[in-house]
């Protein structure tokens, strides 16, 4: 079986509340976490470009949802950060209501939720989680910024927080500074993008 790899990543489109998405594809892998959690620093380390997705040292950036396009065979999608304190309170709604109408839209074949492995879950991490299993969407769990714990801590407090969101006590740790965790991110992605081939054979 070859190993699964990404060769090709591009930007498609932004999709904002009147939810002008693309055409659907086979697979669809969305990334959504809280404000500054490194959604953006991920998508642009397993798709090996780092200007991929526009990042930013101030929480919030991304405000609408964006599409990118891998291997030209399906979509890896960055939704808005979540819990900004400084947002409005109207932008906050509007940034819910965007995730929402996203995730109630079928079109997610797969979510990557990511937490930030030093600090326990926040509540609107919980509430996040929540939402997902409400809409059946499977998930897989990482661990964000790994690099700042010891190598030691980093699998315990990445299980730890994944228990205390109540999910299965696993997440994959990743750091985008030492590249920690990427290629089983990216192996992930490719066992998503198989199954979802397979099962649209039956």
């Amino acid at each position: 079986m070859v190993e699964f790899a990404i060769k090709q990543a591009e930007f498609i489109t932004s999709a904002g509340l009147e939810g002008a998405y693309p055409e659907p594809l086979g697979s669809e892998i969305a990334i959504v976490g809280k404000s500054n959690v490194g959604k953006s620093s991920l998508i642009n380390a397993v798709c090996g470009n780092k200007k991929l997705a526009k990042t930013s040292q101030q929480p919030g950036k991304t405000r609408l949802i964006n599409f990118f396009l891998i291997n030209r065979d399906f979509y890896l999608v960055d939704l808005p950060g979540y819990g900004f304190a400084r947002a409005s309170k109207a932008e906050q709604k509007s940034w819910g209501s965007l995730i929402e109408q996203y995730l109630a839209s079928g079109r997610v074949k797969h979510l990557f939720m990511l937490i930030d492995i030093r600090h326990d879950p926040t509540a609107d991490d919980v509430t996040m989680f929540r939402y997902l299993l409400y809409y059946g969407i499977p998930f897989t769990l990482i661990a964000t910024k790994a690099d700042k714990l010891s190598r030691s801590k980093r699998q315990t407090m990445a299980n730890a927080n994944a228990k205390k969101l109540g999910a299965p006590p696993y997440a994959i740790p990743f750091s985008a500074e030492s590249r920690e965790g990427k290629d089983l991110i990216i192996k992930r992605m490719g066992e998503i993008v198989l199954d979802d081939s397979s099962s649209g054979e039956e």
